[in-house]
This record gives structure tokens, sequence and C-alpha cells, in this order.
């Protein structure tokens, strides 16, 4: 497999500016084919502004995105949501239906793109997801009986359903105590293993990058400033990446 096959998604010069606060100023990124690639940068740094246009739900000013070699503003709605199906993004909120149970908030994302399951065949998936993240005796509860950490849980668990190609997570221990952090972190390095998932996460939660990341990079201003291991970073001199490993 070539360098090119291996990449899944790319960014060129990618430029992103709201009225005069510019965010994105030329970033440029390569995911490859099953790693954890973790973003680290300042509180808002253009992280989130970076997730949101690799699916297309903001478009660059200038500068190239690409998923699966396919350029995100030049697909239709159509593709774009095909797309869509095979990147999985757990966002900070991890928004589940309140008025819904678990399984229902599951079987969402099914009854959206596959319209032809038998109702044995989503029952299986559902309960497959769960176990996933651990959480099959949660199927009947109702948002509002689960904790934080179950919330996010259950989140990942609705991604997973559609056994995405790509995983996108957006802070994803943000909010929880040290103790679940670790074990959402964990089960990024879980999911990257059984499914072979190729994942960008997003944080400034130093535990959960060094437990997670095959590689680092980190963004300040607007541009890639280094990528490197964990360790490899730690022990930089360089005064602008110290303060992340204080």
């Amino acid at each position: 497999m070539s360098s090119g096959e291996n990449i899944v998604i790319r960014t060129e010069k990618l430029v992103k500016s709201f009225g005069e606060n510019h965010v994105l100023k030329g970033f440029d990124l390569e995911l490859n084919r099953g790693e954890n690639l973790v973003v680290l940068g300042k509180s808002g740094s253009g992280k989130s502004v970076l997730i949101k246009c690799m699916v297309g739900l903001l478009y660059p000013d200038a500068g190239l995105v690409s998923v699966f070699g396919k350029e995100i503003p030049k697909l239709s709605q159509i593709e774009l949501d095909q797309l869509r199906t095979k990147i999985g993004f757990l966002f900070q909120s991890s928004a589940l239906y309140d008025s819904m149970t678990v399984r229902e908030n599951l079987e969402f994302p099914l009854r959206r793109h596959w319209m032809h399951k038998s109702k044995e065949e989503v029952n299986d998936l559902v309960m497959e997801a769960l176990r996933n993240v651990g959480l099959e005796r949660a199927v009947d509860l109702m948002p509002s009986e689960l904790s934080g950490g179950m919330r996010k849980r259950i989140g990942l668990a609705r991604t997973l359903i559609l056994k995405p190609e790509i995983m996108l997570y957006d802070e994803p221990t943000t909010g929880l105590d040290p103790i679940t952090g670790r074990e959402i972190s964990n089960l990024i390095v879980a999911i990257q293993e059984k499914y072979h998932t190729s994942s960008i996460i997003i944080t400034h939660d130093m535990e959960c990058a060094k437990i997670v990341a095959n590689r680092i990079m980190i963004l300040i201003d607007g541009l890639k400033y280094k990528v490197g291991t964990y360790e490899e970073l730690k022990n930089s001199d360089d005064p602008k990446i110290k303060p992340f490993f204080a």
C-alpha cells in the first residue's frame, strides 16, 4: 500500500475565519489508516472547527480538506451523507435524546441509514454496541438515569453502531472525573484495536493523550506547530511545547 492510499484524512493549507477571528491559518494534517492522532491546542485554538470542516458542517475559506481521497466541499449533500456513515463523531456533549430509552437512542442512526434491517438484526447491533462499552444492562434506561460517564459511553456506543472507519472525538474526557476519564481513554484504544479505526482525538487532557495517542500534533496560532509521540514532545525543551506537559 502506498503512503497516499494509507492517508484517510488530509488537510492542506486549511484556512477558516469568523470575521476578524482567524482560527485556522493554513493548517496541514494527515491521518494515517489505523492510527490514533491527538490534536492538542489551547481553548479557542480551532480544534473543534477543524473537525467540523472534516465532516462538512463548516466549509473552509481556502485550502484542501479530503476524506478517503474525496474533497469535502465538492461533494453533493447525498455524497456527503454517504461519506458520513463511515465517520463516527463523539462531540463534547454526546447529546442523547432525553425522551428515548438507550435502546431507541442506539436504533436511531440505524433507522436513518439502514432502513432494511430486521428487528433481530437491529437488536444484535444494539447489544453488540453496548457490549463494546460495557453497558448491556443499561439498554432500557432513560438518559436521565445515567451518570455523566455512562452517557459518554452510550454516546460512543451510538456512534459505533454504524461501524465507522474513522472516529472523531471532541474532548472525550471533558467533565469526567479522572477514573472515568481513564476508562473512556482505554475504551478509545480498545475500539481502535477491535475495529482498526483511524481516529482524531481533540483533547487538552494530557492523561488521555498519553493513553490513546500514536502521534500528537500541537496546534498553535492556527498552524501545525509540532508532531511527535507523547514521549518525544514531553521531553522537548521548546518553550511553546513545555506548557502542555507542565
